[in-house]
């Protein structure tokens, strides 16, 4: 993974190798600025005394995560090659802010039937302006776009390439109405490609019958097409070669009567909602608008061309290499990097208690943040001498007014750390972050 450069102004530079930042930090040129993302501060070098090249941050916003690439753009003759320097994944926590607000609006309803103390109706707050998201999908954008920042902070960025996609999703759900809008409607070098790639993301790029993965997949009929199944995407799943020979067209039911398990995730998978295509439709304008405002040049680019720049330099299909792949591209080099992996974990919550399933009460947090120099979130490293925790530990840390802390390390949490054991290597920002090879 690239090593993120500033200069001892804290301006940009370009990014260098591991190898390269190890001999900086070993001579004492350079200070350890920031451990995740790694980036260093030279000692002895400003902006103007350096060679900067132009790098574009690519976005490939989804339905569920959204990927981000770094790439130094090297002008050819023909369509530029771009040299990754970063790959980041960052998934969206809309279904958690959507029950939060869920359960908010609970309790509300709870206060008002209540007895309790009177609260006069308010009306200053039912209209919604132009252009108005909700909080599920606004963090969507509002995060993507504070990361475009961030990362403007930490590399000299001249340019941002973003896939825009359209989803028609009244056509996703009934393809039979783009005939009544003529033969135009919806065709062209595109056609089919947004049901397809929905599938893809709804079945998880898996045969449905037999979970087979990394072989050619085709859209199968749940309901047989000579038994009166419809194009709708309700009644399409995909299926390996094989699977789709032996079931032709029998009823689903008679071909899974073997495995009842496999049947019943199928029939529940069959009417799942739309919500993703709504959410990128809705969003997608929005990012656009955000991005431009902060005065980089932003190119947009369709879902047809990153699946055909990923297909023609066979690169796999992950959300940060489909970032990578977004744009005008002749050439990706240097995509075999390993990818960040960026959770949202806030910065604390103004709830106090902490309630179960039911809305029961289940615990109490305390009213300070900090204790003993420690806040949840912050990365720490714990260098604990004896007992059943002996070692050393590094990882995010979940802070107790006794001081008795948790340390959580990828998948696995270590309990009851002394909080005298510990060290701040970097203040919590709101994140957690794991590389793919940890993960």
């Amino acid at each position: 993974m690239s090593v993120f450069v500033l200069d001892k102004r804290k301006k940009p530079l370009m990014p260098c190798s591991e190898k390269r930042a190890r001999r900086m930090l070993e001579r004492g040129r350079a200070r350890v600025h920031r451990l995740v993302p790694f980036t260093i501060r030279l000692v002895d070098r400003t902006q103007a005394e350096s060679v900067v090249q132009p790098v574009v941050v690519k976005l490939d916003p989804g339905a569920t995560t959204t990927g981000m690439a770094l790439a130094r753009v090297e002008e050819g003759n023909a369509e530029p090659t771009h040299h990754v320097l970063h790959l980041a994944e960052l998934p969206h926590r809309g279904r958690a802010i959507r029950a939060a607000m869920r359960q908010r609006a609970a309790f509300r309803r709870r206060r008002r039937g209540k007895n309790l103390r009177y609260r006069p109706a308010r009306f200053d707050n039912r209209r919604k302006p132009k252009g108005w998201l909700a909080p599920s999908l606004r963090h969507r954008v509002e995060t993507v776009v504070s990361w475009v920042a961030r990362y403007r902070r930490f590399v000299p960025v001249s340019q941002v390439a973003m896939e825009r996609v359209r989803f028609d999703t009244h056509a996703l759900a009934a393809p039979e109405v783009a005939a009544k809008g003529g033969i135009a409607y919806q065709q062209g070098t595109l056609a089919g490609f947004e049901i397809r790639e929905y599938l893809l993301e709804k079945w998880e790029r898996s045969c449905a019958y037999c979970d087979a993965r990394d072989v050619p997949l085709q859209i199968e009929h749940i309901i047989a097409r000579s038994r009166g199944g419809s194009d709708r995407v309700s009644n399409l799943t995909l299926a390996c070669e094989p699977c789709n020979r032996r079931k032709d067209a029998q009823a689903v039911e008679t071909f899974l009567a073997h495995d009842p398990k496999r049947l019943a995730r199928i029939q529940a998978n069959l009417q799942k909602p739309l919500d993703g295509a709504a959410a990128m439709n809705a969003t997608r304008w929005a990012l656009w608008r955000m991005l431009c405002a902060t005065g980089l040049p932003v190119e947009c680019a369709t879902g047809g061309r990153t699946k055909w720049n990923r297909s023609r330099l066979d690169i796999p299909k992950t959300h940060a290499l489909d970032a990578a792949c977004v744009g005008v591209v002749g050439r990706v080099a240097n995509w075999q990097r390993p990818t960040l992996a960026i959770r949202c974990t806030g910065r604390g919550a103004y709830s106090r208690t902490r309630l179960t399933a039911h809305g029961f009460p289940r615990g109490h947090l305390t009213r300070q943040k900090r204790h003993y120099g420690f806040q949840t979130g912050d990365l720490v490293r714990a260098v604990v001498a004896e007992g059943v925790h002996a070692g050393t530990w590094i990882g995010r840390v979940a802070v107790r007014a006794t001081g008795s802390f948790n340390i959580r390390i990828g998948t696995q949490t270590r309990q009851g750390i002394c909080w005298r054991n510990c060290i701040v290597l970097q203040h919590g920002d709101g994140y957690a972050y794991e590389t793919s090879s940890q993960r």
